[in-house]
């Protein structure tokens, strides 16, 4: 059913839940392949390097994605990490509908619950305005 999925996370505990459910679907077609995007946001990624001075803040966000990672590969499926940097809404958007991925699935909340409540979630940005189907995962 789905081939190409696209993962969005930023290793929250929502986001977590939402890739066991990118797993599941994954895991109902051998030639499905889940594409992992992270979007490093210039203002976090800003915070982290003052926060974590003398450490690499790559890293850091390696260690956010390796559970996911962990279950893909014990469920034999295919992943691919992808870093992108912007402002994770919208960067989201334009990569799934530049790729043409066959859904999106994301969690409901992210890191950031201050932003969801004064700017609108990321998910809510990414289901309005992907043009392919997004779960979104609580």
């Amino acid at each position: 059913m789905f081939k190409k999925i696209l993962l969005a996370t930023d290793g929250s505990e929502h986001s977590l839940r939402a890739g066991e459910r990118a797993i599941d679907l994954a895991k109902c077609n051998i030639h499905s392949k889940i594409h992992i995007v992270y979007v490093i946001d210039s203002k976090q990624s800003k915070d982290d390097v003052l926060e974590h001075w003398g450490l690499d803040a790559t890293d850091k966000r390696k260690q956010k994605l390796q559970m996911i990672e962990q279950k893909a590969k014990q469920a034999s499926v295919a992943i691919e990490v992808i870093f992108l940097h912007g402002e994770p809404g919208p960067t989201i958007v334009e990569y799934a509908n530049k790729n043409e991925f066959d859904t999106v699935v994301i969690g409901s909340r992210g890191l950031n619950v201050f932003q969801e409540m004064v700017l609108g979630s990321v998910s809510h940005k990414v289901a309005k305005r992907a043009k392919c189907p997004v779960m979104i995962v609580k």
